[in-house]
């Protein structure tokens, strides 16, 4: 008697034919091994893309700032935080158990002349640095606000220096929306009276 399988193989058995409607096990693999069609002409061009982008951003970088530049920066920092630092002392440093209203201003000054005098032994090594273009003058409108809010502060109080330096910042500086620029003004003000007035009763210049 013959079987029904003679003269014909299952997938897998040596010699033989495969069975209809099954395919080798030899070649579903290497159609699964092989990269699709869709896969590699996307990879090449994703790849195309961000060269792209490279030479795009090294193009339009603007030009690198020279040792001059670097001094002028360090020491303008330096100078900033001497300023604060004065302004500060003005206010009462307070000490460590019971802070005065510029002890706070105070850190921050000192942080600043730390950071200028660490500028300073780098301007000839420092290679990152960009030329000031137009859209670095936006930096020095942001010290002069705070110069202003730091003046301001001993004659009115903190609440409207804040909320007009946070409202120039959002709006003009960082082109948020009108409405954003408001509400996180007044919204930063508010937290910071309940925080270092209402819970801390830091002895800081307010109106109310």
């Amino acid at each position: 008697m013959t079987s029904a399988h003679d003269g014909a193989n299952t997938p897998g058995s040596p010699g033989g034919r495969t069975a209809a409607g099954a395919s080798p096990q030899g070649e579903a693999h290497r159609t699964d091994a092989a990269p699709s069609a869709e896969q590699v002409p996307s990879s090449l061009h994703d790849l195309e893309e961000a060269v792209h982008q490279l030479e795009h951003d090294a193009e339009h970088r603007p030009p690198a700032a020279g040792p001059r530049t670097n001094v002028a920066v360090a020491v303008a920092v330096v100078a900033l935080g001497a300023a604060a630092l004065v302004g500060s002392l003005s206010l009462g440093a307070g000490s460590a158990g019971k802070p005065g209203s510029g002890t706070w201003p105070m850190l921050i000054s000192l942080t600043l002349i730390v950071l200028g005098l660490a500028l300073l032994p780098s301007v000839r090594r420092t290679s990152d640095a960009e030329r000031f273009t137009q859209p670095s003058w936006l930096v020095l409108v942001g010290i002069a606000t705070m110069v202003v809010f730091g003046v301001l502060i001993p004659i009115i109080g903190f609440e409207i220096p804040a909320a007009l330096l946070a409202f120039v910042w959002l709006r003009f500086l960082g082109h948020e929306s009108w409405r954003s620029s408001i509400i996180t003004s007044l919204g930063v003000v508010v937290a910071f009276y309940l925080i270092f007035v209402a819970a801390l009763s830091v002895p800081i210049p307010h109106l109310f």
